[in-house]
């Protein structure tokens, strides 16, 4: 038997109905803020549930676009399946929350992969995740529209590209009246039931759908939930000139595209992969073009951003650009960052998840004042369930620490790391090893070997948390035209840990639900919960960059190599906030190749490391002790 809540509506949220703007909302006494914006000062305001979901309008339209992604000389139509309340037929404006995807015809959304026609019958009997379910009795109306190329929108998908923005920002034009649509009987239909206020969610492809149309600056898209999600896509197919895996870009295309018009669409593939220059790594105008973060002074919208931690899919890098170009821009915007991998927040912290996103698109999207905007911009997970919230994000008063390489006590002992001068024109070697894998890296690390080098701090005296982007310089010489580098940062010492590298992530699916709103026959609100997984080791790796020695001028040429050349090779390593407990080490691990995250060098290039001049900057909130390295 199903695990069944009661009705969100009854059992989170008791609230005393008022009609404005025909919505229904709570209310209480009310005082002014620090922002001068009047909030609740008995309770949290929010929009109730009111309205019948499975009275609700359920449609799906085609609206016009002005691309012809399969170049059949035929505008491309998006298909939109939309629910909204009974009453917006006669009269109610409502604002739109629009989830827009690519997978919604085969790999579904959501911890549960839920597609809108299982028994592909034509009919969508599913509206995924629990979007619809919630919001709908509380006075919005959901959007889904099918990505260009995909499910039952034409045209062909170009990963990333401008036909894929394009395809979703035409939607938003139309439900401000600023383009056309029609119904399947080729009938025009008007958004005439919407206020025209839009927000989008979305994890993973649908948040980046989300960046990308918010950095277009349309009119009418209010705030974005991206939720691990690309802001780059250079960055989820490559890391500073190194190629992740070949014909990414046309293979994801692939993937997602209508599944019937896989070889209609198979030239627009191959010349994508064609222009996405794998042999290179380089940053070229294909990666460019799916740069949204270049755009950023477009963006308009407000963003509460969720991701990953220890997300390898969708890497950190992603949020951290983002974030820094939203800060520059002073948008509005709020974060949660979670100890998982790629995971959404309704399967890692489901009730605060709902009620703050709840919160969230009342503000934004119907303009309630409940306060969300004067709390704390930040919620960190620093450990399983364990939550902090802080005023930024990097904290600001975390310093960059130039931590230099320094030699063992001899020759069978790993380096140290220290905060003092290196004197001496020391010199250090390893092999690239095309087969060495991040295990093979990190283990048995006070073990001398030739294909990596390792620094360890001594025990930490209190405990130290990074915050931001570990940067290294390494001053080096090569004996081949081209290789690659790796740079690993390492939390030596014996823990249990959230096991974000595992199955699942961090989480595992419990056969119990739980539910989220109101229900249909065919579309329930009710969804399998979850729990955190754990792994006790004696080290984590907290945080990896790549580099390929060939873009050591610039990611826009490769450059190879002069073999004895003294070079300065300088790169950056993935994002995090952690926390390195009292007594455990400090580690940072140099080598090649990456067997598994990067396509290896199949040089076996020796890189002559010069100690003295080489260092890495960490991004440290110093202790009372300072920081004992």
């Amino acid at each position: 038997m199903k695990k069944k809540t009661l009705s969100i509506a009854t059992t989170l949220f008791t609230t005393i109905a008022l009609t404005l703007s025909s919505m229904n909302y709570t209310s209480a006494e009310t005082v002014e803020s620090k922002k001068g914006q009047a909030v609740n000062s008995l309770a949290p305001l929010k929009s109730e549930a009111k309205y019948s979901y499975k009275d609700a309008i359920r449609e799906t339209v085609f609206v016009q676009s002005s691309l012809d992604t399969d170049e059949n000389g035929i505008p491309d139509r998006i298909a939109v399946d939309i629910i909204r309340p009974k009453e917006t037929s006669s009269g109610l404006k409502v604002p739109v929350i629009m989830d827009s995807s690519p997978y919604y015809e085969s790999l579904g959304r959501g911890n549960e992969s839920e597609v809108k026609d299982k028994n592909k019958d034509g009919i969508n009997e599913k509206y995924p995740l629990f979007y619809d379910n919630y919001f709908v009795p509380r006075g919005y109306a959901i959007a889904l529209p099918d990505m260009v190329g995909t499910n039952q929108s034409d045209g062909c998908p170009t990963t990333g590209g401008y036909e894929e923005i394009e395809s979703i920002k035409v939607v938003i034009d139309w439900l401000n009246g600023r383009a056309k649509a029609f119904d399947k009987n080729n009938q025009e239909v008007q958004a005439s039931w919407t206020t025209g206020n839009v927000g989008m969610i979305g994890k993973s492809y649908d948040g980046t759908l989300a960046n990308g149309v918010a950095a277009t600056g349309v009119e009418g898209l209010k705030t974005i939930v991206p939720i691990g999600a690309i802001s780059n896509w250079y960055n989820y197919y490559r890391y500073a000139g190194q190629t992740y895996y070949n014909n990414g870009p046309g293979g994801l295309a692939s993937r997602v595209v209508n599944s019937s018009r896989k070889a209609t669409c198979q030239h627009v593939f191959n010349r994508i992969n064609q222009m996405a220059d794998d042999a290179t790594g380089d940053y070229n105008d294909f990666w460019n073009e799916r740069n949204y973060v270049k755009d950023i002074k477009n963006v308009k919208a407000s963003v509460f951003a969720i991701h990953g931690l220890n997300d390898l899919n969708v890497k950190m890098n992603h949020f951290n650009e983002w974030w820094e170009a939203l800060n520059k821009e002073k948008v509005p915007r709020k974060l949660w960052l979670a100890q998982t991998g790629h995971v959404d927040p309704f399967d890692f912290r489901r009730a605060e998840w709902v009620d703050t996103l709840h919160r969230w698109f009342d503000y934004w999207l119907l303009g309630i004042q409940n306060g969300i905007m004067d709390e704390p911009d930040v919620d960190i997970e620093r450990s399983a369930d364990v939550w902090e919230t802080h005023a930024s994000w990097p904290e600001e008063n975390a310093k960059s620490f130039k931590i230099r390489f320094g030699p063992g006590e001899n020759e069978n002992s790993p380096g140290i790391l220290t905060t003092g001068p290196v004197n001496g024109n020391i010199t250090q070697t390893f092999t690239d090893n095309p087969r060495q894998t991040e295990t093979a890296m990190v283990t048995n690390e006070m073990t001398v070997r030739s294909d990596r080098l390792v620094y360890l701090s001594e025990p930490l005296s209190e405990d130290a948390r990074m915050s931001g982007v570990p940067e290294i310089s390494l001053r080096a010489t090569v004996d081949k035209e081209n290789s690659n580098l790796t740079v690993m940062i390492v939390d030596y010492g014996m823990d249990t840990r959230v096991n974000h590298s595992g199955s699942g992530e961090g989480i595992r699916t419990l056969p119990t639900e739980t539910c989220w709103g109101e229900s249909s026959d065919t579309d329930d609100g009710c969804y399998r919960e979850t729990e955190k997984t754990f792994r006790t080791a004696s080290y984590e790796i907290v945080s990896r960059g790549w580099f390929d020695p060939q873009n050591w001028k610039t990611l826009l040429a490769t450059d190879p190599l002069n073999p004895g050349k003294n070079y300065k090779f300088e790169w950056g390593a993935l994002p995090h906030d952690y926390v390195f407990k009292k007594g455990h080490r400090i580690g940072v691990i140099i080598a090649g190749s990456s067997y598994q995250r990067t396509i290896p060098s199949t040089t076996g290039a020796t890189f002559n490391v010069h100690l003295g001049q080489s260092f890495i900057n960490l991004p440290i909130i110093e202790g009372k002790k300072g920081v004992n390295f």
